[in-house]
């Protein structure tokens, strides 16, 4: 009733799609996460523990992609690997739980 589109989309649009905007942020970041090539494209995937946020890294998908073939069934390397796997899957885990939390607060 007068007002222009984007007096609409900021003051109705927006805040009623801003729940699903945020959950589909943290969604993609999860899934981010997961995409291994992508990441160790970004991440330079060298095997040592950055000393700064800046220097090459390596991820955890892409870690246990390469060395799961090295391991030995049940020994300390093996059980790492399970270790890392469910670290990735704690945080991912973590991101849709945030994301439900943030999607549901609007309903």
């Amino acid at each position: 009733m007068g007002a222009t589109h984007w007096q609409t989309m900021k003051r109705v649009i927006l805040p009623t799609a801003s729940s699903g905007i945020t959950a589909s942020i943290i969604l993609a970041m999860g899934r981010a996460i997961g995409e291994t090539m992508a990441v160790v494209l970004v991440m330079g995937n060298v095997e040592m523990i950055p000393k700064s946020i800046l220097n090459p890294a390596e991820a955890l998908t892409s870690v246990i992609l390469l060395e799961m073939g090295e391991a030995s069934v049940g020994g300390t390397h093996y059980q790492a690997l399970f270790a890392v796997g469910i670290i990735l899957f704690i945080i991912v885990m973590i991101l849709n739980i945030i994301s439900m939390k943030l999607g549901g607060r609007k309903k």
